[in-house]
C-alpha cells in the first residue's frame, strides 16, 4: 500500500524591515494627517462661525445704535423747531418759510417739512416747490398725528402718488397758553437724498458674501443690496420676527430664500426697526475646504521626501541586522558563546564590535571634551557664562542662599587700545589667577564676558562677600603685570534671596552696584541695596 505523501507547506513570505517601516510611517502619517485635518476643520469651522456671528452682531449693534442716534437727533431737531415756530406763531409766513428751509437744509434729516394747523390745513412747507400751502392735508399719517395731538412717528409706507417708500415724523405745536396749534412734521424718502440714505443707501454684498439689511417695525425691507426687494415683506423670517419683538442677538438660520446664513441682528429702540448683518455659511465652508486642500498640497512633497528618507534609513538599518542574524545562527549551531565586547573569531562581527567599541569610546571622549570646552572659558580656564547660569539656576531651585560678586577690570579698553589685545589677554589670565587663589572649594568663579568676571559664594552673607571682594581687589591692585600701569577692578555685590529671586534680578542688582562703583571713582566694592 503506497505511503501517502505529506502535504508540502510553502513558507510564508516574510515582510522586510524596510517595507514594514515604510508601511508603518505611511499609516501613521496618513492617520495623523487625517486626524489633524478633521480636527482642524471642525475647530476652525466652529471658530470661524463664532467669530463671524460675533462680528456680525457687533456690526449690527453698531449700525442700530447709529440709526437710533439719528432718529433721536431727528426728533430733537423737530422738537426744537416746534418750540421755535410756536414762539414765532405771530410772525410773517415768509419768516417761518425761511426757518423751515434753514432747518431742512442744515441737517439733511428730512426731504420735506410741513406745518399744518389743527384742522389739517398746510400753513408752510419746505421746499417751496411742494406747493401745498393753503391745501387741506389728506395723508393718513398726518391725519393720525393731528388726531393724537402728540409726537408721532409713522410706520414706513409707500406713497400713493410717487410710489416711493417714506415715513413721517412730527411734533405738536402749542402756544404759550397751551392751546394746540397743529403739527410740525418732516418726511423722509428712503430712496432719496437724505442722511439715512447717505449712510445706509449704498449697501452692497462684499467679497465674502456678507451684507446687511434694515427692516421696518412691520417686517418690510427698507435697505437691502437688492434694490428690487425694497419694501418686500420678510416678516416670516425668524430673525426679523425676533427683532419685531425687540430682541437683539445672533443666530444661524435660513433666509427667506432658504440660504443658510450666520446672522447678527439688533433692534432699534427709537423706531422699532431692525438691522441684520448676514454671512452665508457656504462661504465659510468653501474657505475651509480651500484651506484644507492647500494644506494637503503642501504635505505631498514632504511626505514623498519622508518616504525616501525612511527607505534609505530602513535599508541601512536592516543590513547589519542581517549580518548579525547570520552570525547568531552560526553561533547557535556551533554552541559557541558570544563573548561580551571581546575579540571574536568571525571577522565581520569582530570588526563591527570593535568599531562600536571604538566609536563609543571616541564619542565619550569627544562628548567629555566638548562638555568641558562648552563649560570652560578657553582664555582663562575659568567657568564660562553657560556653566555660571546653570549653577545659579540650580542653587536658586534648591533655595541655597549665596552672594554674587560681579568684577570688572577698570579701563580695560585702554589696555587693549594702548598695549594690544595680547597684553589684554595676559591681564585677564592674571586676574583669573588672582580670583582662583582667593576663593574656597565650592565657590564658582567664571568669566562672564570681556573683562567682566562673576563669583558665586554659596551660603555667604553680603558682608563676608564684601571681605572676599576687597581681598581680591587689594591683591589685584598689588599684583605685578607686564605693563607700565596698575590694574584695578570695580566690584558689585548682590545676595540671594535678599536682592532678588531670579538669576536676572540678581545679576541686574549686582550690575547696578558695579555701575555705582564705576561712577564713584572705580577701584572699589559696592553692595547692592535691598
Amino acid at each position: 500500500m503506497p505511503t501517502p505523501k505529506r502535504a508540502e507547506h510553502k513558507p510564508k513570505r516574510k515582510l522586510s524591515l524596510t517595507l514594514l517601516l515604510m508601511a508603518l510611517v505611511t499609516m501613521v502619517f496618513l492617520l495623523t494627517t487625517t486626524i489633524l485635518l478633521v480636527g482642524s476643520y471642525q475647530s476652525k469651522k466652529k471658530s470661524l462661525m463664532a467669530t463671524t456671528l460675533n462680528l456680525n452682531y457687533s456690526n449690527a449693534d453698531r449700525m442700530s445704535k447709529t440709526v437710533d442716534s439719528l432718529f433721536r437727533s431727528m426728533r430733537s431737531s423737530l422738537l426744537y423747531g416746534a418750540e421755535k415756530i410756536s414762539a414765532m406763531d405771530s410772525a410773517e409766513p415768509e419768516a417761518i418759510d425761511e426757518y423751515l428751509e434753514l432747518m431742512r437744509n442744515s441737517s439733511n434729516y428730512f426731504n420735506s417739512i410741513i406745518r399744518v394747523d389743527a384742522g389739517g390745513k398746510v400753513l408752510n412747507n419746505s421746499p417751496a416747490a411742494l406747493g401745498m400751502v393753503g391745501k387741506q392735508i389728506m395723508s393718513p399719517p398726518v391725519l393720525e398725528a393731528l388726531r393724537l395731538k402728540n409726537a408721532y412717528l409713522s410706520p414706513s409706507y409707500t406713497s400713493s402718488t410717487t410710489g416711493r417708500i417714506l415715513f413721517f415724523m412730527s411734533e405738536p405745536l402749542y402756544n404759550k397758553d397751551k392751546q394746540y396749534l397743529g403739527q410740525l412734521g418732516g418726511t423722509v424718502y428712503l430712496q432719496d437724498y437724505n442722511i439715512l440714505n447717505m449712510i445706509f443707501g449704498n449697501n452692497t454684498v462684499d467679497e465674502s458674501g456678507s451684507y446687511y439689511y434694515i427692516v421696518s417695525s412691520e417686517g418690510h425691507l427698507l435697505f437691502h443690496p437688492d434694490k428690487a426687494r425694497m419694501n418686500e415683506d420678510v416678516s416670516d423670517n425668524e430673525v426679523v420676527q425676533r427683532m419685531m419683538q425687540g430682541q437683539s442677538g445672533e443666530m444661524m438660520g435660513r433666509n427667506t430664500k432658504g440660504v443658510l446664513m450666520l446672522a447678527g441682528y439688533s433692534a432699534v429702540p427709537a423706531n422699532g426697526w431692525g438691522v441684520v448683518v448676514v454671512s452665508p455659511v457656504k462661504v465659510i465652508k468653501d474657505q475651509l475646504l480651500a484651506h484644507l486642500r492647500k494644506i494637503v498640497s503642501y504635505t505631498v512633497i514632504p511626505f514623498v521626501i519622508l518616504l525616501l528618507c525612511v527607505f534609505v534609513l530602513a535599508h541601512r538599518l536592516a543590513k547589519p541586522f542581517v549580518v548579525l542574524a547570520d552570525l547568531v545562527n552560526r553561533i547557535g549551531k556551533e554552541n559557541v558563546e558570544l563573548p561580551d565586547l571581546k575579540p571574536h573569531w568571525n571577522r565581520e562581527v569582530d570588526l563591527l564590535t570593535k568599531a562600536v567599541v571604538i566609536a563609543w569610546t571616541d564619542i565619550q571622549k569627544q562628548t567629555n571634551q566638548l562638555t568641558q570646552e562648552a563649560m570652560t572659558d578657553l582664555l582663562t580656564g575659568l567657568t564660562n557664562r553657560r556653566s555660571l547660569d546653570l549653577s545659579m539656576s540650580q542653587w536658586i531651585a534648591a533655595r541655597v542662599p549665596f552672594s554674587v560678586i560681579v568684577l570688572d577690570v577698570d579701563k580695560f579698553k585702554f589696555v587693549n587700545d594702548t598695549y594690544g589685545h595680547l597684553a589684554g589677554d595676559e591681564v585677564l589670565r592674571q586676574v583669573a589667577e588672582v580670583l582662583t587663589a582667593n576663593i574656597r572649594p565650592g565657590d564658582v568663579c567664571a568669566r562672564y564676558g570681556g573683562e567682566e568676571f562673576v563669583l558665586l559664594l554659596p551660603r555667604t552673607r553680603p558682608e563676608d562677600a564684601y571681605n572676599v571682594a576687597e581681598r581680591i581687589r587689594q591683591t589685584l591692585e598689588k599684583s605685578k603685570v607686564p605693563l607700565p600701569m596698575q590694574v584695578t577692578s570695580s566690584q558689585g555685590i548682590a545676595h540671594y534671596p535678599t536682592n532678588g529671586r531670579t538669576r536676572e534680578e540678581l545679576l541686574g542688582k549686582a550690575d547696578e552696584a558695579l555701575y555705582t562703583a564705576k561712577h564713584t571713582g572705580r577701584n572699589r566694592t559696592v553692595i547692592a541695596r535691598e
